[in-house]
């Protein structure tokens, strides 16, 4: 095996693939690597036995072979290295790198060792826009459940032509919140519904990242078995394991009506409520809001025992009538960061039932907070 390639060439593929690396205690294998050299060109993979990663990296070969070695090691090193030609070569157990006046030997494991990497055949494909599914995953995958006592809600529900909306709905809730966002295919129309780790979604925003910065490629490719979800994106490609289980019927606790309605401008609000949050109760996180239709403002105040409380106002459009909510900053501000506008839309009907944000006149995304009852 001996290939050679350009620093920045292999130093992208490495920061694409090494994410998925696993910590396997019992499979230090998954550490690794998988360097498989043909023909055709080399290819970098990894997997941690629930997602798994392959990048084509763009190298001239000289000689054929495969093999594996530590992922952050290799990583770390080639970051390291300055921006000229790298030469790799597979010398016995260990693979020789000669870069510049440097030449370094990093010890491996053959590539027979390594777990077999499913093939999954191309069916239920659909294309996106690339920014628009990264950043539409990043306003779901706030509001899924931190631990797995309900595996559903550890992950996003992906409903494709099904449900209230042809084209692609996401969904998640940790029965404290939830988000949802509407997405238009560009390709594809066959109905399906899965569960996506959240794990899994966070690595989907994190490749996407990485692979727009350098590529002008603005589409993504998408694909779902029974029990896998695949996506391409240029160079790379991505797969996963889904959740198996029925998502809630979330849809049911979206209100149709609310009694007030009020317009705020998102940087001021998002400032009231990281003052007002530094005199609540640690684990509580209550921030009280209370809307005023005569006055026309948003109060925001707070009450700790251990710190003080804390009051303000911010003039708002307020239509409806006079109400108040208790809510838990920690999840507003959540939702918020993630409104990708500037004003922001804030619906109440009492302090005993979900409030309802979203970006003003628009209806592709929503998130709902439970209150904290008194």
């Amino acid at each position: 095996m001996k290939f050679t390639c350009t620093k920045e060439n292999l130093s992208h593929a490495l920061d694409l693939v090494s994410g998925v690396a696993g910590k396997q205690v019992n499979l230090p294998i998954l550490l690794n690597i998988l360097i498989q050299v043909n023909d055709t060109g080399v290819k970098l993979m990894t997997t941690n036995l629930e997602m798994a990663t392959q990048v084509n990296l763009r190298a001239k070969v000289e000689n054929t072979g495969s093999f594996t070695v530590p992922a952050k090691t290799l990583t770390d090193f080639v970051h390291l290295l300055p921006d000229e030609q790298v030469e790799i070569e597979l010398v016995e157990n260990e693979i020789k790198i000669a870069c510049g006046s440097s030449s370094t030997k990093i010890k491996g494991v053959p590539a027979d060792e390594y777990p077999v990497m499913p093939e999954i055949e191309e069916q239920h494909a659909y294309v996106l826009d690339a920014e628009n599914f990264k950043n539409s995953l990043g306003q779901v995958v706030v509001a899924t459940a931190k631990n797995e006592i309900r595996p559903e809600l550890a992950g996003v529900y992906f409903g494709l032509f099904a449900d209230r909306f042809k084209g692609l709905v996401m969904a998640a809730t940790d029965s404290y919140r939830l988000a949802e966002k509407k997405l238009n295919i560009e390709q594809g129309s066959d109905e399906i519904k899965v569960i996506v780790p959240a794990r899994t979604i966070y690595e989907m925003i994190r490749l996407i990242t990485i692979s727009k910065a350098k590529s002008g490629e603005t589409k993504i490719r998408l694909w779902l078995t029974a029990n896998q979800i695949a996506l391409r994106f240029d160079d790379f490609e991505m797969t996963s394991r889904l959740i198996d289980g029925k998502y809630p019927d979330y849809a049911q606790i979206i209100p149709n009506e609310f009694k007030t309605t009020a317009v705020f401008p998102i940087s001021q609000m998002t400032n009231k409520i990281k003052t007002a949050s530094l005199f609540t109760t640690m684990g509580v996180n209550a921030v009280s809001f209370d809307l005023n239709v005569g006055e026309g403002t948003i109060g925001v105040s707070s009450t700790s025992t251990q710190t003080g409380e804390h009051s303000s106002e911010i003039d708002v459009e307020v239509k409806g009538e006079e109400n108040s909510i208790l809510l838990n900053h920690r999840y507003v501000l959540d939702g918020l960061q993630h409104m990708e506008t500037d004003e922001v839309e804030f619906k109440v009907n009492s302090g005993d039932a979900p409030c309802l944000f979203s970006p003003k006149g628009k209806d592709e995304y929503l998130y709902i907070v439970m209150p904290i009852r008194q």
